[in-house]
């Protein structure tokens, strides 16, 4: 029994070794153009959808009107778009220099498929490690819902609404 309580104790100084000697000599990927490592995709992923949990289903306090859908292409202009592209247009060379690269948002379905409380506790909260910055402190809470209103929609928007996305900001 002590032979084998001394080989797990060896096991894991071992293995608690070898990780210290990859991240401290350099064998940690740490540049933007680093590959994940093996089961980083999966760890990152099941923790973002456990954090998300039961937000995903909140509902927007603001309705996808007309209105609201131009104020957030107006938000998303000003404070997405530089990573995440706007529609029919290539990505900027900040969105080409990040690891992850961040999605696209507006070709195909986009986002519009995610429930409209994600797309909130994302813009809300940011991803950790993914440079999506979270704005409770730069947005006001109605302008993080028509921003996400605008991408739960961004499939069915109006031409108006798409005009707001082709056009320069306005100040704000």
């Amino acid at each position: 029994m002590l032979k084998l309580l001394a080989g797990i104790v060896l096991g894991i100084v071992l293995l608690l070794a070898a990780a210290f000697l990859f991240v401290t000599r350099g064998g940690m990927p740490v540049t933007a153009s680093g590959k994940p490592l093996p089961l980083e995709q999966f760890i990152a992923h099941a923790a973002l959808e456990n954090a998300i949990g039961k937000e995903a289903e909140k509902a927007s306090p603001l309705s996808a009107d007309e209105r609201n859908l131009a104020a957030g292409a107006r938000i998303y202009r000003a404070n997405c778009a530089v990573c995440h592209g706007l529609p029919e247009q290539p990505l900027s060379p900040i969105a080409r220099g990040m690891f992850p690269p961040p999605p696209r948002l507006f070709p195909g379905k986009g986002v519009s498929d995610d429930p409209v409380g994600e797309t909130y506790w994302k813009v809300r909260n940011g991803i950790r490690h993914t440079g999506m910055p979270g704005f409770v402190g730069s947005l006001s809470e109605p302008e993080m819902w028509q921003v996400s209103l605008l991408l739960a929609k961004s499939d069915q928007l109006s031409p108006p609404v798409r005009q707001q996305l082709a056009v320069a900001a306005a100040p704000r």
